[in-house]
Formats: structure tokens, sequence, C-alpha cells
């Protein structure tokens, strides 16, 4: 199924609502990063299509190994595996981003 522009700008925007600065800050991070070489120092917005369909997998995340099994798969599906490297060439943003999802899950309001 293809999306239009404007159905994926709604998504995106609702996974910023749900998830706010944890949207932007897993974007970010893979911007600065740069695992696949598009980082251009005026394209920030670039790695968002990645941390909108990284974010919804997290909830089945249990240690940074399962994030790096995520992420990769995610940038294998976004581009391929050529492209996207090995799993090991996402090592350090997999634990950055388990840390980010550890401090977003303690920060969220408990539900009675």
């Amino acid at each position: 199924m293809t999306r239009t522009r404007d159905e994926i700008l709604e998504i995106r925007r609702h996974l910023k609502a749900k998830y706010g600065r944890l949207f932007d800050s897993i974007a970010a991070l893979l911007y600065r990063h740069d695992p696949i070489g598009i980082n251009f120092e005026d394209n920030t917005d670039e790695y968002e299509p990645e941390a909108g369909t990284i974010l919804p997998r997290l909830n089945s995340c249990h240690s940074a190994d399962d994030v790096l099994q995520v992420i990769h798969a995610e940038f294998v599906r976004w581009f391929d595996s050529g492209t996207a490297g090995p799993p090991e060439h996402y090592r350090e943003i997999a634990s950055e981003v388990w840390q980010l999802w550890q401090g977003y899950l303690a920060d969220r309001p408990k539900s009675i």
C-alpha cells in the first residue's frame, strides 16, 4: 500500500503527539550518527521517517540488543541490506536509543 504525502505527514504528527520529545530525540540521534551518510548539515529532518517506524516497535524491546535488531531491520527495510550495513554498525545508536526509551518510560505518568 502506497501512502500519500498527507497520510505520511498525519502519521508523523500522530507519533510526535504520542511520543513528544522522544520522536525528535531519536531523529536527532540518527542524524548525528548518520549511519547511512545522508547528513548534509541542512537536512535535519532526514531521519524522521526511520524514527517514525522505529518508535512504535520499541514497546516490544527488552534490551539494547532488541533495539539493535529493530533499528537494523528498519534501516534494511527503508534502504537495503548493502546500504544499511551490518547490525554491529548500529550498536552505539541502539544503546543510546535504549537509554532514551528507558527515560521515556520512567517519565510517563503511571496508570492506576
